[in-house]
C-alpha cells in the first residue's frame, strides 16, 4: 500500500527548479512509477505529508502567513532570461541530471 494517496484535482501548480542527490532522484522516479503518477506529484505530496507532521513548523507558519516564495514576475523573468519566450528544455533534465520542473 502506497503512502501517497491518489491525485486531487484543482491545485494551482508553479514551476520550481532544483537539484537532487542522485539516489533521491532515482527513488523519486521509481516511486512515481510505482504509484503511476508524475514525479512532481510525488514531491508535492511529500511536502504536504512530511511537513504537516512538523508541529513546530506548522505553528511557526500559522504565525508567519506571508509568502516566502520568490515573486512570480521575477520567476518568469528568470525562466525566460529576458521576459519573453520560454527557454527550450524547461521541464526536462539537464545534462548534469538537474530536474527542470
Amino acid at each position: 500500500m502506497s503512502l501517497i494517496k491518489p491525485r486531487a484535482r484543482g491545485k494551482h501548480l508553479v514551476q520550481h527548479r532544483t537539484r537532487l542527490d542522485h539516489e533521491n532522484h532515482e527513488t523519486l522516479h521509481a516511486y512515481a512509477v510505482f504509484i503511476a503518477e508524475e514525479p512532481e506529484y510525488v514531491l508535492n505530496e511529500l511536502i504536504d505529508t512530511v511537513l504537516a507532521k512538523d508541529k513546530e513548523f506548522v505553528n511557526w507558519r500559522r504565525e508567519h502567513t506571508e509568502s516566502f516564495a520568490p515573486r512570480a514576475a521575477a520567476a518568469r523573468k528568470n525562466e525566460t532570461g529576458h521576459g519573453g519566450r520560454r527557454r527550450p528544455g524547461v521541464g526536462a533534465l539537464s545534462s548534469a541530471g538537474e530536474a527542470r520542473l
